[in-house]
């Protein structure tokens, strides 16, 4: 009986769909701060390419593309970019996530529109690395590593 790890059209179809998921992924990141979408969706949407792969690799692949110690880097590093941005607004005299206060040299729509997408970005990194780690707590449960 052929495992699902070494059915020709599943791993085919998913190495063709995989990279435009996550180029999907990235677009609702980048868009979602002026249309429909965002950090949360966009990083559902990345984390469940993840999944696919894990569903028509194995769970090894995934852990060699993505190790724990690399996802939590890219789980703190967009918290980082998140509090990162509040607490620079702070600095510079506005309230936690003011983004008219951010010392980009630039007029205040925009900088309020930069400090958004910013802030987009930090959310989709974060909800993808934890939707990431969740999915590989579960799927490993009584590994040993």
């Amino acid at each position: 009986m052929i495992s699902r790890y070494e059915s020709i059209i599943i791993t085919t179809l998913c190495k063709l769909l995989i990279p435009v998921i996550q180029l999907y992924g990235l677009y609702v990141i980048m868009h979602g701060h002026s249309s429909p979408g965002g950090g949360f969706q966009g990083g559902v949407i990345l984390g469940a390419s993840f999944i696919l792969l894990v569903i028509s690799h194995g769970l090894d692949e995934v852990k060699k593309r993505m190790s724990e110690k690399l996802n939590t880097i890219f789980c703190s590093f967009g918290l980082l970019i998140y509090a990162g941005l509040g607490v620079l607004a702070l600095i510079f005299g506005g309230n936690y996530l003011d983004y008219g206060h951010l010392p980009i040299p630039v007029t205040i729509a925009e900088a309020r529109y930069l400090g958004i997408l910013g802030i987009e970005i930090g959310v989709g990194i974060t909800v993808m690395a934890v939707m990431i780690s969740i999915f590989l707590d579960i799927s490993s449960v009584g590994e040993q590593e």
